[in-house]
């Protein structure tokens, strides 16, 4: 996702791209300009739900309880909003550059990355980054591994391993559940974002900078990855989740528009006018920030909901959902 303020990073999006090389067996399955899909039925504006001034946000996940957590890239400070409109509340923060991608371990304990800075655009070369546990019940927050190239997506498995990417890179790391770190266990330039889909047997990323789209990749061998979805160069898709089928639902950063793929090669628009979104994902529980209600944060510092990405049976990333 993302490491700087946006005109800082956009003036190195280039030189980024360019240390981006292909890598994996990649099956192109279709090519569809966002500028020309049509709107998804029951699409409707986005609603402000959520405020934090001066924070450009990265990660987002809801807890089985209804509480949004996000991060904030400038500060390193994980927040929490106990429900929709609540103010943001600061329960953590990174002891390392910005504080990136969140995720679930099985025993419900939330995995925070960081090390987002400025040193991300050496690519995989420094392997800085390093994931922490946060307790979200006593806000205890401790360093858990290092030595992955970023943690700008991340997911878990239900046995427990965790999945990061890194978009001004090529490598995916994988974390086994004892803390093991595999920096190199994928490749795929640009790669962002990161969610498992219900079996666990692929992990769904988007590509950023370099040949920008989405692609899924099998977690049994990594080298075996799916184009789902190629789009111009102006798009940039960001952190992205699953609705209920396991249709990919991508923001897209530079042109403001949240899409849901429906099949390889063809998408919808959920939701536009968002620039700077810079991830989504669909809520947790019963009550507050409530499962099948999707959620949107950005760089600007605000929270939306997605109305028309509404799906009663999708829920935010967790293991063996």
């Amino acid at each position: 996702m993302r490491s700087l303020r946006i005109p800082s990073r956009t003036k190195v999006v280039a030189a980024a791209a360019a240390m981006a090389v292909a890598a994996g067996l990649v099956s192109a399955i279709g090519t569809a300009p966002a500028g020309a899909a049509p709107s998804c039925p029951g699409a409707a504006p986005a609603r402000l739900v959520g405020s934090i001034p001066g924070a450009a946000l990265e990660g987002l996940t809801v807890d089985a309880s209804g509480r949004l957590y996000t991060t904030d890239l400038i500060s390193g400070r994980v927040f929490r909003l106990s429900r929709l409109g609540a103010p943001a509340v600061p329960i953590a923060r990174v002891p390392d550059g910005g504080a990136g991608a969140l995720a679930w371990t099985p025993d419900g304990t939330l995995l925070v990355g960081y090390g987002a800075d400025p040193r991300v655009i050496a690519g995989d070369v420094l392997r800085h980054a390093s994931i922490g546990r946060l307790d979200v019940g006593t806000r205890a927050f401790r360093p858990w591994v290092s030595g992955l190239s970023a943690a700008n997506g991340m997911d878990v498995s239900a046995r427990g391993n965790v999945y990061a990417t890194n978009d001004f890179g090529n490598l995916i790391g994988r974390v086994a559940p004892g803390g093991s770190v595999n920096a190199a266990w994928g490749s795929l330039p640009s790669a962002n974002g990161a969610v498992l889909g219900r079996d666990d047997n692929w992990l769904y990323v988007s590509r950023t900078f370099v040949n920008p789209g989405v692609s899924r990749i099998s977690t049994t061998n990594p080298r075996t990855v799916q184009s789902l979805l190629s789009v111009g160069a102006a798009s940039t898709p960001d952190g992205l989740t699953l609705d209920s089928r396991d249709r990919p639902i991508v923001p897209f950063n530079a042109t403001g528009e949240i899409v849901r793929i429906s099949s390889p090669g063809r998408l919808c628009v959920l939701a536009s006018g968002l620039p700077t979104s810079s991830v989504v994902s669909y809520g947790r529980g019963t009550q507050g920030f409530s499962a099948g209600r999707l959620f949107r944060a950005g760089f600007d510092g605000r929270i939306y909901e997605i109305p028309g990405g509404f799906d009663r049976g999708a829920t935010a990333a967790f293991p063996a959902r």
